[in-house]
Order: C-alpha cells, then structure tokens, then sequence
C-alpha cells in the first residue's frame, strides 16, 4: 500500500495532537500515530499546524514521535463476517482482541477488521460475457442461517466480466471476477471492499415514508408510528427504559438486520446487551437474534473520539446491507453520549462553545447523522431501507437541553420517556401527551389498505379521550372528581381502560410482548364499543357509580391477555359481553 507524508508530533492534548506545518496531509486523512502506530484521523489544517484526533488512549506519546499517513479516509471493511460480530467504534473485533490481549483493549492494537483466513461457501450469480454496473450483485455468500450476503461491485465499477471463478468456498480476498470498463481497463472484484465512513453510500433515488416500521408494541404502532426508513429519537432520563426498550425493538421490529450502537455507554449496561442478544431466540426464523445483528460496543471509558466515530461506523454498515435489499434498523444508545464526546474535543480544539459547552455544529453533525436514513431504490434497483431510532439521554431528564432539542428537528418522530410512569411500571414509559409522530398522516393509507379502514379514526378517538383526560385532571386535582358530571367522570374511567387494558404492554407474556396489527386494531374497535355503550346508558341519566358496579370494564382491559393473538374471533364474544351488560342496565334501570 502506499503511505502517505509523514510528520513529527508537536503538542499533545488527551486524544488531540498537532504537528508544525503541514507536511502534506489531506482532511479527513486516517493517520498512523507513533511507534504502536495509533489510528488517528486529520480533522484539521492550516499552514503553521495539522491537527489530529486519536482514536485510541494517547499515554506514554511524546512530542517528537512520527505520524504516517495512511493515503486515505477512515474506512470500514465490507464483506462476510459483519453479521454476528461485536465491534469497537472503528471496526476492531472485540472477540478476537479479548482472545489474544484479554478484556481492556490495549494501545496499538494490530488486529484485522474482519477474518481474512475463513473460506466461505460462495454462489457466483454472473459469468463471463455478463454486464455489471455499479451495486450489481456478482456473488451470493450464506453469511447466517438468517442472513444471505449479497457480493456486490463497488459504486462506480461497471463493464463486461472477463473471468469469473466456479462455485466454491473462497476467502473475502480472494479474486473472484474482472471486469473490463470502458478504458479497457481490468478490475479485480473481491468480497470485501471499503468505504469511508463520513460518506453516505450512494443511491439512485429516495421514497417518501408510506409503510410502517412494524414493532408488536401498541403505542408505537397505533399512536406513534415509525416509518420504514424513518427517524425517531427516545428521550428520557435515568431509568426510564431507553435500553429495553431498544431491545423490545430490535427483537420485534420487522427489520431484517440490526445494528446496535452502544456509544458511551456504561460497561455493565453493554455487557447485559451483549449478553441478552446472544441468547434471544429470532420470532421470525427460530435462529439465534445475532444471526441477523452486528453490535458495536464503545463503553464510557473507551477514548472519546472512537465514541465519535462508533456512530458513523454504525450507519456506514447499515447502508451497505440495505444496498443488498434488506430493511435495516439501528438502534443508537445513546446519542447524548455522542454529543459529550464532540463537546470533549471540541474543548480540547479550543473552538468556541455554544450553548451547555457544545460545539456550534451539533446541530449540522445530528442532522448529517439522520438523514442518512431513508427508504430508498438501490443501485442495483433493488429496494432497501436504513431506519434510525436514537436514544437521547438528557441530563435530569431536562428534555430542553441542546441535544434533545436540535435531535427534535431532524426527527420525524418524538417518543418521549417518563419517569413517572416508568416509577408506576407502566411499561413501555411512553408519555402520549408529550410524544408525537409526523409519519401518521403518511402511512394512514398504508394503515386503511393493510389494516383496517376505520384503523386511523379508532386511533385519532383514542388520542382524544387521552387528551381530554389530562385536562379534567386538572380540575380534579383542584376540586376533586365528585363534583364532575357523569359523562365527564366516564371519559375518566375509559381513559384508564385505554391506559392500562391498550397503552400499558407486558413484555414477558407471550400473547402481550409482541401484537399483531389486526388484534391491536380489535382491541381499539372493543374500547370503543365500551364507550359507546356507557355513554348510551349515561345519556339516560344513569349515574357513574351504577356502571362501576359492572365487572365489564377490568374485562376489557384483560383482553390483552384473555384473547389469543391467533384467536381474534374471540373478540364477538366481549362485544356480546357489553351488549348484554348495556340490556342488563336498561331493563332494570329503565
């Protein structure tokens, strides 16, 4: 390989060193600090300094010490092997370090991204005197029992295949196919290939949001929904259930690959991740979660500027595998984290704060972030999609602080923790006054033809006996609920019915940790229904207190768990249950 220039080290501080001059750097340059030769990146130039930041822990470096150039941008490499790997924040595998240097990661680690030794079982999809363009798929690899990996030519390579092997098992740098372009010029394709990780993947052309992230969870699929390729931000503070629900999600989700991003979080909180994904069984193909996940884990005491870069490592991944056709979501723990690993450096860079210390460009790095999600066609003319859901983790759980403020303008959906509710273990801790979704009014169709046609006016009712609720609350706090009409005080107990019998879901029962569309919309129709009914009765003056005495309300809100999610027909029988429970009052009340 060719290196690039080479200079000497003039200052040094923590993760952030600088050279005299400039010896012939380019931005954005990967770089090989001193004599462990420590990955770093150029993110600065002038004529009288060069400044650098360090992607590893910088102790024992001294003023003096060579740093090479590497001739090109921090990159990832993309091939077999991604899947079911757990990675550091520049694709350094963790297993393979634990197994040679033990558990801390040490400085100068000298460890190949992906394993270069394994052969793998490969299906070549094109022969000589084909024709291949940009993103074309020339080989097919079963990276997992869940996953086919799909070997395509790199962005900007096309022409006629002058050879191509047979089948066979082959290494990820092995030779399989050359391509002649229009030069004349041969190009050797191999399984791997690299790409720099500030650098979207290119694409041929973006969709507008129009089909449902799919999750099982009630709250996000009825009130909040997330699009197939849209963004979504889950604040909250300390203990309100980010990570789980995180985990609900990429469990559930009907993503075909995961990517996890811990970005600086705790070593304990990682090891439970790490440990959970291991064993949780796929619902989809019965196959370990991991055959169709990645994990990149940069703890809290990892160096920052990996913490910054985990993030673009991250999506950089997710892009390739939507390149092949698959439907990725990233769930990102916790952007916060990110944020303070930027306010560090940018400390350490001597740049002028903004507000709480951060940089000025937090706002540009979050939105440069998200709107590489997307459903989009493919080069290849395939479809795919890269859905980000990040977690925020506001100090106090001040949800007015920069970067839940600034994350709330590049969002299209806002799912707002609550520590109260999460104290009251209502779980998911969603708050549904705080919370929004833009997405609604472009997936309704989506919901009519799929679903149901009355799905969005049933969730449109519920929002709005939700939304009433809080403001006769109010009075009730005041003057207590015995002075409210009865109509009023039935809002109140059908609102409880739909907090705890629809909003509130057990993540530990069979039926309830995962609802299919149709039942959820079943489940609204029922609440409804009830409703319907009471407020039939209180029109005929009939008080509040006459139909708490019915059992019919707690047998509503135990649907969730009485009614199978493969037996919907049950349902006609709690309608036949309110219906006789509105008879009953009549005839003897009438």
């Amino acid at each position: 390989m060719i290196m690039g220039a080479t200079g000497k080290i003039y200052g040094i501080n923590g993760p952030v060193l600088t050279i005299a001059g400039n010896p012939g750097f380019k931005m954005s340059e990967m770089v090989y600090v001193g004599a462990k030769r420590l990955i770093g990146e150029v993110i600065g130039l002038t004529k009288e300094k060069t400044t650098i930041q360090v992607y590893e822990e910088t102790s024992g470096l001294k003023p003096g010490e060579t740093v090479e150039g590497a001739g090109h941008a921090i990159c990832v490499t993309l091939a077999p092997g991604i899947i079911g790997n757990i990675f550091d924040g520049i694709e350094r595998p963790l297993k393979e370090i634990a197994g040679k240097y033990g558990v801390f990661i040490p400085t100068g680690v000298n460890v190949r991204n992906l394993d270069f030794e394994k052969r793998w079982e490969t299906h070549m999809t094109v022969k000589a005197g084909d024709y291949i363009g940009p993103g074309s798929i020339f080989a097919e690899v079963p990276e997992t029992k869940s996953i086919v990996h799909k070997v395509m030519a790199p962005p900007g390579v096309e022409g006629e295949v002058i050879k191509a092997v047979q089948n066979g098992a082959y290494t990820i740098e092995q030779e399989l196919a050359v391509v002649r372009n229009a030069k004349g010029e041969e190009i050797s394709l191999k399984m791997a290939q690299k790409w720099p990780i500030r650098i979207p993947r290119p694409i041929e052309k973006r969709y507008p949001a129009a089909r449902p992230l799919v999750t099982g969870q009630r709250i996000l699929d009825t009130l909040f929904p997330i699009a197939k390729g849209g963004t979504a931000a889950l604040p909250g503070g300390f203990g309100t259930g980010k990570t789980m629900t995180q985990h609900q999600l990429a469990k559930w989700c009907d993503a075909d690959v995961i990517i996890y991003i811990g970005c600086g979080e705790r070593g304990n909180e990682m090891t439970n991740v790490l440990e959970e994904f291991g064993e949780l069984v796929d619902p989809k193909s019965g196959n370990l979660l991991m055959e169709r996940t990645t994990l990149i884990a940069n703890t809290s005491n990892m160096p920052v500027a990996a913490r910054e870069a985990s993030i673009y490592t991250g999506i950089t991944l997710a892009e390739y595998y939507r390149d092949m056709g698959y439907h990725v979501a990233i769930m990102a723990d916790s952007t916060s984290r990110w944020a303070e690993a930027l306010r560090e450096l940018s400390g350490r860079l001597e740049e002028m704060p903004a507000e709480e210390g951060f940089p000025a460009y937090l706002a540009s790095r979050l939105s440069a972030f998200y709107e590489r999600a997307g459903y989009v066609e493919t080069l290849n003319h395939s479809e795919g999609s890269v859905t980000i859901i990040g977690a925020v983790s506001p100090q106090g759980g001040d949800f007015s602080e920069p970067v839940t403020q600034n994350t709330k303008r590049f969002v299209r959906c806002f799912l707002a923790l609550d520590k109260a509710l999460a104290y009251a273990r209502h779980y998911p801790a969603i708050n549904w006054l705080t919370s929004y979704s833009e997405y609604m009014e472009d997936l309704s169709a989506w919901y009519s033809q799929n679903v149901g046609a009355n799905f969005v006016y049933c969730r449109n009712q519920l929002l709005n006996i939700l939304t009433t609720e809080n403001r006769l609350n109010e009075i009730v706090k005041l003057i207590g609920s015995d002075v409210l009409p009865d109509d009023q005080k039935l809002i109140l107990e059908i609102a409880r019915v739909i907090r705890l019998g629809f909003l509130q879901q057990n993540a530990f029962h069979s039926d309830d940790t995962y609802v299919p569309m149709s039942k959820q919309l079943y489940m609204m129709e029922l609440i409804l229904y009830l409703y319907e009914k009471c407020r039939a009765l209180i029109d005929m003056s009939m008080p509040m207190a006459l139909l708490r005495e019915s059992s019919v309300f707690e047998k509503v809100i135990a649907v969730k768990y009485d009614v199978p999610n493969s037996e919907p027909e049950k349902f006609d029988e709690y309608h036949r249950i309110i219906d006789a429970f509105y008879e009953h009052l009549v005839k003897t009340n009438g």
